[in-house]
């Protein structure tokens, strides 16, 4: 193995099938297939749906990535793929895909975590992690602040989500505005041309007795959805700018207050944000606002490596091989509650050098 290890990853928690390779912290290929239209009628990921387009986008997309990085399966290093937290059936999908190549190659095996997964993407945009740093997730499925001292082994819950995440507000307020599935572009987009402050829209969590770090969205929701519906029932005609943009503000501002007083309260000079808000423009502007005032250094991927991928995955496969983290053991399972406090799924013991599998390897597709 060279210094650097060469590691594909699987990301298939949700609706996108994520195949990423890298060498260390260089990505070499980001492929993905997404199923996101075939959920728009629905205006939101089915579940069996996702699964099946992962069955039948995996080998296509394992095989572009191979292509795009310019190299042959058997030079991997190793083999990462999400096990959790996700959907149960998603995700494994993924974790079969991965056993079987890493079985049939003879190369180790990497169960890790999806949130995890989202902090070390950073390291393939502006290199190695500073050790500690505090990172803000927000997607359709999670809103977390998480403390990383080391993204291999040790990753501490500061706060998360008690209702609806982030990114789900925002579908759900795109879809009661009309707007169409996912919500966080379109409103993203409209909110360009609204007043953020044309609407009061309650901030969750935020008064003196609340939880310094958890965040709730839901009484947000509610609240802009019946603003708009006293709107209709009045017969008047709906702000969409307005209201898109007064209720990203509301989102933003509190995701960025509570990540800086998180940063202030531990003493972390450092944060990143990641998960698929953080494409999000406003909450791009804000944070860094708030950080540069603060004196916190802000670290956000560009937005494609933002939301779910497979370089993400590589990218924490790669820092298990090069810090010489267990691998995981042939019976790898999906836990769609796995915690944030277990970056990987380590063995238990056993060999972990896949000595036995190196005859099969030899005889495969790729031999």
């Amino acid at each position: 193995m060279a210094d650097e290890p060469l590691v594909l990853g699987i990301e298939t928690s949700c609706d996108e099938t994520g195949v990423g390779i890298v060498r260390g912290t260089t990505l070499l290929a980001d492929a993905i297939a997404s199923s996101v239209d075939e959920h728009a009628r629905f205006g939101g990921v089915v579940p069996e749906v996702a699964s099946r387009a992962h069955l039948e986008a995996m080998v296509p997309t394992i095989e572009r990535a191979l292509k795009e990085a310019g190299v042959s399966a058997r030079d991997l290093d190793g083999i990462a793929v999400t096990a959790g937290p996700g959907l149960a059936g998603a995700l494994l999908v993924g974790v079969s895909a991965a056993k079987a190549y890493a079985y049939a190659l003879g190369k180790p095996l990497y169960g890790v975590n999806h949130l995890a997964s989202h902090i070390c993407v950073d390291q393939l945009e502006h290199g190695a992690l500073p050790e500690p740093m505090m990172a803000l997730l927000v997607s359709g499925g999670h809103s977390s602040l998480l403390l990383s001292t080391d993204i291999t082994s040790d990753v501490r819950p500061m706060g998360a989500t008690i209702d609806d995440a982030a990114g789900e507000a925002f579908d759900k307020i795109a879809r009661v505005l009309n707007l169409g599935f996912p919500g966080g572009p379109v409103i993203d987009r409209y909110a360009k041309e609204g007043d953020p402050k044309a609407i009061a829209f309650p901030r969750g969590l935020t008064g003196p007795r609340d939880p310094a770090y958890d965040f709730s969205f839901s009484g947000l929701k509610t609240s802009v959805a019946r603003w708009i519906e006293a709107k209709r029932a009045a017969g008047e005609d709906v702000p969409v700018r307005d209201v898109a943009a007064s209720f990203q503000e509301a989102v933003v501002d509190v995701l960025t207050r509570k990540a800086v007083r998180a940063c202030k309260d531990e003493g972390v000079d450092h944060l990143m944000i990641g998960g698929g808000v953080a494409a999000n423009s406003r909450l791009r502007v804000l944070a860094q606002e708030r950080c540069e005032a603060a004196g916190i250094r802000l670290r956000v991927p560009r937005p494609k490596l933002c939301t779910d991928n497979g370089a993400m995955v590589a990218a924490l496969g790669a820092e298990m091989v090069a810090r010489n983290r267990a691998a995981s053991d042939w019976d790898l399972s999906a836990d769609s509650s796995l915690p944030v406090t277990d970056p990987h799924v380590p063995g238990r013991g056993q060999a972990h050098t896949h000595d036995h599998v190196h005859e099969v390897a030899k005889e495969n597709l790729y031999s």
